[in-house]
């Protein structure tokens, strides 16, 4: 029985070992399926919720962008300072943001005041280094004309900035701003962009040719015997000719010796210098500036201009068309845009005397913010030549003689030599053109302009032969130069100094003076003449 008993219970303990209860299974498996269901419905979340961000993302316009590069749309390298140590640090950085805060500042009390500082620079966020040079920008466009002035001539001082803050003003300024910037003296010409490229010559063609075709299609109208025969006989030449009548007599005047002689052996200079004599003349005629700027005249004589850098007389009778054209103010917009204000800005730092003096006379005359005056054809301002703030209390008037010209009568001496063999400490003493140098430095209150006008032996008979010049005519002449105005609201400067003081030029240059001035109420009083 004992051992029937205990088999019993052995058998029942290995039953229950070995059979599990099965609901604990079940449940095993339930938590199992929760957590791959669970991961899976979190790992798909997460992956489904960094798609549509991305998405929307990449699809979405940042508006914030567009305002801050209304200001800042010039693609400029910015410059990394060699200091690490600036960059990095809690210094560094809370320098910065005192900087950000300091304008925030600036910014609401400006706009409080209704300052014109607070529009543009409430809503960007610039650079402490840039903020000065946008400063100057929106300074130099303010209504208040002290305030422009101001501004261009801080400008025209700043010396110490990097190559890209010079052409970020040089792109974001007005005209007028460019205009005084080439009027100041001490101007970068970093400041200045280089002038936009020149159109294509048309296939088969050529300066000479386009040149002509540019005097052909000015006016035959409003024009004078002589400046109708200058025209004809330009138009008639061409480099073929010139070159068969090389010994002939085929000038402006019919002098002596043939004008092809004047520049060498080029034909095709010949005659663009022949085309540019009539041009000059064209440019007299406003109605005829215009012409010339619709045709495409200021592009042609920048091509001209660069192609014979190394002959002045082509360049000084180019830069007398310009100066003409700015006489006229609804072509200053077209000059500008053409490049001109740049060209003329590096001559204005030029040390031959006539090519600075003939830069100077163009950008006055494109200048109306400080200039009142128009210098015509043959009026040159030899002092001051740039913006000054210093009142002029009399005008000096030189007026050359028989043999003379505007800057040759008043020249030091005419060896080249001379100059040469003069010590190294001795060359400041030497001088082409004494008023601009020696009394302009003596006395700086002075306005020194120089007067021109055709003068040779062979004009004592006239250069075209359907004018009879005399001693009245010459004189006639330069009281319209000097006392009409292009435009009647333009003041004349004679007698809007204090005195006006003659240079006379030999005794051909004392009868002009006293022709012209002598039924004008000016105070004046002649200079000794010139020996």
């Amino acid at each position: 029985m004992s051992l029937a008993a205990y088999c019993v219970i052995c058998c029942r303990r290995v039953g229950t070992s070995t059979s599990p209860p099965k609901s604990g299974t079940r449940w095993r498996d339930i938590r199992n399926i929760i957590k791959f269901t669970g991961s899976l419905i979190l790992g798909g979340s997460l992956f489904l919720t960094y798609e549509v961000l991305a998405l929307k993302k990449a699809v979405t316009l940042d508006t914030q962008v567009v305002e801050r590069e209304k200001m800042k749309s010039y693609i400029y390298v910015h410059t990394v300072s060699l200091d690490k140590g600036e960059n990095h640090g809690i210094a560094w950085q809370a320098r910065k943001e005192l900087h950000k805060a300091v304008r925030k500042v600036l910014a609401t009390s400006a706009k409080i005041l209704r300052n014109p500082f607070a529009d543009p620079f409430s809503t960007v966020d610039i650079e402490d280094h840039e903020c000065a040079v946008w400063l100057l920008l929106r300074k130099s466009k303010s209504d208040d004309k002290t305030t422009r002035l101001e501004a261009v001539q801080e400008m025209s001082e700043a010396h110490h900035w990097h190559d890209y803050q010079y052409r970020l003003i040089a792109q974001a300024c007005d005209p007028k701003t460019l205009i005084g910037l080439a009027r100041s003296k001490e101007s970068d010409l970093r400041f200045f962009l280089l002038p936009p490229p020149l159109p294509s010559l048309k296939e088969d063609s050529s300066t000479e040719e386009e040149l002509r075709q540019l005097l052909a299609s000015l006016p035959q109208t409003e024009l004078d015997e002589c400046i109708q025969y200058f025209t004809s006989l330009a138009l008639s030449e061409s480099s073929q000719s010139l070159a068969a009548q090389k010994g002939g007599l085929w000038c402006f005047g019919g002098n002596g010796l043939p004008y092809a002689e004047s520049f060498g052996e080029v034909p095709s200079a010949t005659v663009e210098m022949f085309c540019l004599e009539a041009i000059v003349k064209h440019s007299e005629i406003s109605t005829h500036c215009d012409k010339i700027e619709a045709n495409g005249g200021l592009q042609l004589l920048q091509r001209l201009y660069q192609l014979h850098k190394d002959c002045p007389k082509v360049q000084r009778n180019i830069m007398r068309i310009i100066g003409n054209m700015a006489l006229n103010e609804h072509l200053h917009s077209s000059i500008v845009r053409s490049g001109w204000v740049s060209i003329m800005a590096e001559a204005m730092k030029s040390d031959r005397i006539m090519e600075a003096s003939h830069a100077a006379r163009i950008l006055a005359n494109l200048d109306r913010e400080t200039v009142q005056e128009k210098y015509q054809d043959g009026v040159y301002v030899l002092h001051p030549q740039y913006r000054t703030s210093r009142p002029i209390k009399a005008d000096v008037l030189f007026i050359h003689g028989l043999m003379g010209a505007a800057f040759k009568t008043w020249r030091q001496q005419d060896s080249e030599q001379a100059v040469i063999e003069k010590p190294m400490e001795e060359e400041d003493r030497y001088t082409t053109c004494w008023p601009k140098t020696w009394l302009a430095k003596d006395c700086p209150a002075l306005r020194i302009i120089s007067v021109e006008y055709d003068t040779t032996l062979s004009d004592w008979r006239a250069r075209c032969p359907m004018e009879r010049r005399s001693l009245l005519s010459i004189s006639s002449g330069i009281g319209e130069v000097l006392e009409s105005p292009l435009h009647s609201e333009a003041t004349n400067f004679l007698g809007s100094s204090e005195l006006l003081v003659l240079g006379i030029g030999r005794w051909f240059g004392y009868h002009i003076a006293w022709e012209v001035f002598s039924s004008k109420r000016c105070c004046w009083k002649p200079l000794r003449s010139q020996k």
